[in-house]
């Protein structure tokens, strides 16, 4: 994956962003440095949406905004902003949102401004000294990594203004269906294991959970933390996909390789993982901060691979179309082995 913090030298920003009209926007919300003109640098951001540094009054800011100017990725972008506003007097931790518009006319598209996060990602080129070498230190990244989505879970949604912000109820039962039906609009070729993973997650699925926000995409890829050890969370980053769901996803979502039984998914690891807990520690990490139930937890990581398959299946049938960049091309093999992962353990779960 790309390096989504990493500032781009070929350009300043200045060409794409009017310094002026957001140094007049920034008066009118009272933001740091009052009468200045915003300084802008260009950070490289992902393939659906742009980020900007905005220095201004002594002050580093973040600004965000679509890579088009479509409908679709305003929407997402203005739930982004809703979802950060939400966290605000939470224990999250998150880029503190300044203000937002979805007026295109000041900058031709819905951005909004929330701090710049003082940390590293582990996309930057792996693990951070001293956790490049420090496995001791390192466990503690893992740690970190679950007690953020921990907290999420526990936050009282509706208390935090989130209320219609998804569709919690049913949210389990929607699951298989809705991905076979989009994995329909593109497949072109045969999934092993897809059949089997299915038909478990339908005959497993929990009769309850307690609804809760959840990130969607919950991986070391979309964090930052602190600079040095020991390792602290400084920020979950990129909520594209956020919703009120059942947070128990998302810690599926973290255990999708994890060891010792996702040691030889050599595809779907873009880290190292020596060094890390157990499983169990992290489980129990879990259950104590957010207040859930783990015990089903296997039929989150099934699920997690299942849908994580489909959703990088579908880049992959653009790639075999000519229609994607062809670094697309290596999640072929990871989308395989992430079904096979899902079938497999169903498999070694009804034997527990």
């Amino acid at each position: 994956m790309a390096d989504r913090r990493k500032i781009n030298e070929e350009s300043d920003g200045a060409a794409e962003l009017d310094a002026a009209i957001l140094s007049r926007w920034m008066d009118e919300k009272s933001l740091p440095g009052a009468g200045e003109l915003a300084k802008i640098r260009s950070l490289s951001g992902g393939s659906q949406n742009e980020l900007y540094e905005i220095r201004r009054g002594g002050s580093s800011l973040a600004l965000r905004r679509p890579s088009r100017a479509t409908p679709e990725q305003a929407k997402v972008l203005m739930r982004e902003a809703r979802l950060l506003k939400a966290l605000a007097e939470t224990d999250v931790p998150h880029a503190r949102l300044l203000a937002a518009t979805d007026d295109a006319d000041v900058l031709d598209r819905p951005f909004y401004l929330m701090e710049l996060v003082d940390g590293w990602s582990p996309m930057q080129g792996g693990w951070a000294a001293p956790f490049d070498t420090d496995l001791a230190a390192r466990a503690g990244l893992a740690r970190q990594l679950v007690d953020g989505a921990a907290r999420m879970a526990r936050v009282d949604w509706k208390a935090a203004g989130l209320e219609g912000f998804g569709r919690p109820d049913g949210f389990l039962d929607r699951q298989v269906d809705r991905w076979l039906s989009h994995l329909s609009g593109f497949a072109f070729r045969e999934l092993p294991g897809l059949d089997e993973a299915a038909a478990w997650l339908r005959a497993r699925r929990p009769a309850a959970f307690r609804p809760g926000i959840m990130h969607g995409d919950y991986q070391f890829a979309n964090v930052m933390f602190r600079h040095g050890a020991p390792a602290e969370l400084a920020a979950i980053i990129d909520w594209e996909m956020a919703t009120v769901g059942d947070p128990l996803l998302d810690l599926g979502w973290i255990l999708v390789a994890w060891p010792p039984e996702g040691d030889d998914m050599t595809r779907s690891r873009y880290l190292d993982y020596a060094g890390m807990p157990p499983r169990e520690d992290l489980l129990e990490h879990y259950a104590t901060v957010s207040g859930l139930d783990v015990t089903d937890v296997d039929y989150y990581v099934v699920l997690a691979r299942f849908k994580l398959a489909i959703v990088l299946e579908a880049s992959v049938a653009r790639y075999a179309k000519g229609q994607a960049d062809e670094r697309v091309s290596r999640f072929g093999p990871m989308v395989l082995e992430l079904m096979d992962k899902a079938a497999e353990l169903t498999r070694t779960t009804a034997l527990r």
